[in-house]
């Protein structure tokens, strides 16, 4: 009896299942990537620009030195010695009038909430924001950056303006303007040597080169 052929293999090869599409990364989540970088170069701008100007401060100690303050004998004298001690403490006046704004928010929280609340919308709306964002969409509609800013710039005068904090501010920086002259006008000038980069640089204002280099120049 003849033996029974082997059965046939099939020759035919199975094709292989299609790879998936690599999915394409939305601009939006791109921006949501770059967001923490840019928030890191932004505070490493603020110390930078922070360290730059308090660099040029002269030693506190000079600065309270008692034995240096005497009473002016005129009004010409007075304003001759707050010109003089500006330009010597500029710095250092700068940084008493900062002083005395931060302790001014500390006492009234409802104030510094209000003012840390405004400054994240500027920095997360304008100042940090990628020039290849997409546009702000908000209550069903798309804001331009011109329109993002014109919000920013009429919450900020509503904020300083018509609410107790800009009273609160102007009375800090009051205060602080007041320490400073009388400061000035009391504290002898006679053993300051003011160099002549010093002197010829004597009107600038420490603050705002602060905010320059810390915006990186956009505001």
């Amino acid at each position: 009896m003849a033996a029974a052929s082997p059965p046939i293999l099939p020759t035919t090869v199975p094709t292989a299942a299609p790879s998936p599409a690599p999915t394409a990364v939305s601009s939006d989540d791109d921006a949501a990537a770059s967001n923490p970088a840019a928030a890191r170069a932004f505070f490493v701008r603020i110390f930078d620009s922070a360290k730059r100007a308090l660099s040029g401060a002269r030693p506190w100690s000079e600065l309270a030195d008692r034995s240096a303050l005497t009473r002016p004998e005129s009004l010409s004298e007075a304003t001759s010695r707050l010109r003089k001690n500006l330009a010597y403490f500029r710095v250092n006046y700068a940084a008493v009038v900062a002083l005395c704004l931060a302790a001014a928010l500390l006492a009234h929280p409802f104030s510094l909430a209000a003012l840390l609340a405004l400054l994240a919308a500027w920095c997360f709306l304008y100042l940090l924001r990628p020039a290849d964002a997409q546009p702000l969409a908000a209550f069903g509609r798309t804001f331009s950056d011109k329109e993002v800013l014109g919000g920013l710039i009429a919450s900020s005068a509503f904020v300083v303006f018509l609410t107790s904090v800009g009273s609160l501010i102007f009375s800090a920086l009051a205060l602080g303007a007041a320490v400073v002259c009388a400061h000035g006008a009391f504290r002898v000038p006679e053993d300051l040597f003011l160099d002549e980069p010093d002197q010829a640089a004597g009107a600038a204002n420490p603050l705002l080169s602060f905010i320059a280099g810390a915006t990186g120049g956009r505001v």
